[in-house]
């Protein structure tokens, strides 16, 4: 069954089919030739016969030294079946279109991309009758992006990065900072950046650490608290809650950093602002 993120994966490909040649030349270093034009094709290679095959994403690019079908696959976990399938994709497509077909695959398994990255050889020992060399992009090969000048620089990369290490340890990194990157808006990058720095569960991430920094520059324990009022208070006001005077009071009067602290984290989540003193 097809899952919501390997649908996901496919839909960037086909809205930007010129992330997959920037990936072959800037994380694989392959010399794949710069497109004129990407195409997407049909990806139903179904038969005459009642044998239906379906690849996960094809596209055509058409470049100063021809034309070529890219043909991507995410590959989750190891399969065996996959050595009879992929070459009788490259075989069909090239049948079909008489172009060239490049394989592509794509995972967040280190172990997957190990075992997908091995030729397939068909024929016997000393003559390949057919041999397929897929191309493979994953948690080994594609950087880490969990800089913000990174991701605001190369923002489809930065996509690649969120897909491929989306299982692995920096997936919260990639995910935090690819979407600082995306956020234009000013106000609404303060709002990502308050929410990062206001949680104390979550991650320590360097654009959180470095809003902390700022403060303990300040050296001003007042000017924590004032600022863990204002954040709690804009939270259920980002979020179109209703806060009643009595509540603002309670939270402009209290001096307690970690109650603070514990009340911004419960804004987040709150039907109503009266939830911040729930159990008190």
């Amino acid at each position: 069954m097809v899952g919501s993120s390997h649908e996901a994966l496919h839909r960037i490909f086909q809205k930007d089919p010129a992330l997959l040649t920037r990936a072959l030349q800037r994380v694989l270093h392959v010399p794949f030739p710069e497109p004129r034009e990407v195409a997407a094709l049909n990806v139903d290679l179904t038969e005459i016969e009642p044998v239906e095959r379906r690849v996960d994403t094809l596209l055509r690019a058409e470049t100063d030294e021809g034309t070529y079908l890219l043909v991507v696959e995410s590959q989750g976990k190891v399969d065996e079946r996959k050595r009879g399938s992929w070459p009788y994709y490259l075989s069909y497509l090239y049948e079909k279109y008489r172009c060239e077909p490049v394989l592509i695959v794509i995972t967040q398994r280190s172990a997957t991309a190990r075992w997908a990255s091995r030729p397939i050889r068909l024929g016997f020992a000393g003559w390949d009758s057919l041999t397929v060399r897929p191309l493979v992009l994953g948690p080994d090969n594609v950087p880490v992006i969990a800089d913000e000048w990174q991701a605001e620089r190369d923002v489809p990369l930065a996509v690649l990065s969120a897909m491929t290490h989306g299982r692995g340890p920096q997936a919260p990194a990639v995910f935090v900072q690819f979407v600082d990157s995306c956020l234009a808006e000013p106000r609404a990058k303060q709002m990502w950046r308050d929410l990062m720095t206001a949680i104390q569960y979550f991650w320590r991430h360097p654009l959180a650490e470095q809003v902390r920094e700022e403060g303990r520059e300040q050296g001003l324990e007042q000017g924590r608290v004032q600022d863990r009022r204002e954040i709690t208070l804009r939270i259920l006001e980002w979020r179109g809650i209703t806060v009643p005077d009595a509540v603002r009071e309670r939270v402009e009067a209290c001096t307690d950093l970690d109650q603070l602290e514990a009340w911004a984290q419960r804004a987040v989540h709150a039907e109503d602002a009266g939830v911040l003193f729930a159990g008190e």
